[in-house]
């Protein structure tokens, strides 16, 4: 008997995330399979950026366990926001549910992000993001992210008060129909509300991280937000939304 076709992907991507990779794959499977309108109808896509550590091994190890796991290598470096869009373009599902490979993001959250994006049926143009509560980043890096997202909130009004979560899910054609840059996955609040989708967001548990070190470049991302932000003012000025039209018979 084959398997069910998936009704949502899981894309996770990587860097040198060994020791947490395995854990966090069983918890999405155990949240996933227990969860009603998913039960066995997910995949799960792995997206190695350049690990050099043994983050590939041990999906490999995972993929023996957990059939409905995928891997997308990169041999080098590209940076989050390209192993997100391969992730997802080789996606096979409708819906998208993006979580970080840290474990920092706690995947118990996802059946209730899943019902707030499905409560109304499943063909809505919706985007429902987490907004961590009680963050366990350092000092540094949640004062960095609270004036990030007040610059960005003020200049795009897209109410979104943290950006920064991995914790999201929306449609797979929705997101494949922005621009893609690096950093979109910062502004996708932004955007999809321009290209009309609703926006929700709702809190979601932080959790410490066990094993590996943070990728993020504190400085250098804030250097490179400003010009991402104000490139993603130009976009929103400029680029009118596309609308689908109705096909004449």
């Amino acid at each position: 008997m084959s398997a069910p076709a998936p009704l949502l992907s899981v894309v996770i991507p990587l860097l040198n995330e060994s020791g947490n990779v395995l854990p966090l794959i069983e918890e999405i499977s155990a949240s996933l399979s227990a969860y009603a309108p998913v039960g066995q109808a997910f995949e799960i896509v792995c997206v190695d950026d350049g690990s050099t550590d043994q983050t590939v091994q041990e999906v490999e190890q995972a993929r023996k366990k957990t059939p409905q796991l995928r891997l997308i290598r990169h041999p080098i470096r590209l940076g989050m926001s390209a192993a997100l869009r391969n992730g997802i373009r080789r996606a096979r599902a409708p819906w998208i549910l993006t979580i970080d490979g840290d474990r920092q993001n706690d995947p118990a959250d996802a059946p209730r992000l899943l019902d707030l994006a499905w409560m109304k049926g499943m063909e809505r143009k919706i985007l429902v993001a987490g907004i961590r509560v009680n963050r366990r980043d350092t000092v540094g890096k949640r004062l960095a992210s609270r004036f990030a997202n007040k610059i960005r909130k003020a200049l795009l009004n897209d109410n979104c008060p943290d950006t920064g979560c991995s914790l999201k899910v929306f449609p797979r054609d929705s997101y494949l129909e922005l621009p893609f840059f690096n950093g979109l996955h910062r502004f996708m609040p932004a955007l999809l509300k321009l290209y009309g989708h609703e926006c929700i967001f709702t809190p979601v548990n932080d959790r410490p991280r066990q094993h590996g070190i943070s990728k993020s470049d504190f400085l250098g991302r804030a250097i490179r937000g400003v010009y991402d932000l104000f490139g993603v003012i130009w976009l929103i000025r400029h680029t009118p939304a596309p609308e689908r039209g109705e096909e004449i018979q």
